[in-house]
């Protein structure tokens, strides 16, 4: 699992990598990902995130796409959402790897419907955007948190780097948190469903 800054991540396996929310980094401040992949997931259409020219190799891409989706091995599936900007329609997606069980919320800019909350609950890890710029403001998401009961969260969308959204830092996210809690992982982590079977807590990546 590796973060590029804003909201793109990467998932790999020995079979697949993936590619959410890729951005082309000029437009933010930052440096583009640089990566290849072969599925790419946009998950609410804005610049930020619909840059799937930048991402290497050929690949599969889908922008906010909702229902069950396949693609070379990769099973996903997208529930209904919205997002603050411009209020349109943002994908939040569950999938699993090698036993690993992910939730992407994407641009997600308001609590999601129960129907939602219940298809969402429960994974090893949540990625959930906390710089409160077009998404949830903290006290959504803590209680998004709070409602889904995740693992591993990992919080995305902070300030960091060059970049040069509006955005909140990570210490408004800490504020009033148990720091023990908390594992500075930098840019990339590699993991298992063994290593993170017994852990509860926060990753904060950094790039």
């Amino acid at each position: 699992m590796r973060w590029f800054g804003y909201g793109c991540f990467l998932f790999s396996d020995d079979n697949v990598r993936v590619v959410f929310d890729p951005h082309d980094g000029k437009s933010l401040g930052i440096f583009p990902p640089n990566t290849s992949a072969d599925v790419v997931v946009c998950t609410h259409n804005t610049f930020a995130r619909n840059a799937f020219r930048v991402i290497r190799g050929i690949h599969q891409d889908y922008n906010s796409c909702l229902g069950e989706q396949s693609c070379r091995g990769f099973r996903f599936e997208a529930f209904p959402s919205t997002s603050m900007y411009d209020d349109g329609q943002n994908s939040i997606c569950r999938f699993e790897m090698d036993g690993v069980s992910v939730v992407f919320c994407g641009c997600l800019g308001a609590i999601p419907s129960q129907d939602v909350i219940e298809k969402i609950s429960g994974a090893h890890i949540m990625v959930v955007p906390v710089g409160e710029y077009s998404t949830l403001p903290m006290n959504d998401v803590n209680e998004l948190i709070s409602l889904t009961r995740p693992r591993i969260v990992v919080p995305s969308e902070f300030k960091a780097g060059g970049i040069t959204l509006p955005l909140s830092n990570i210490q408004a996210f800490s504020e009033g948190r148990d720091t023990e809690d908390f594992a500075y992982v930098g840019d990339e982590v590699e993991f298992d469903s063994g290593d993170i079977q017994d852990y509860e807590g926060v990753w904060i990546f950094d790039f």
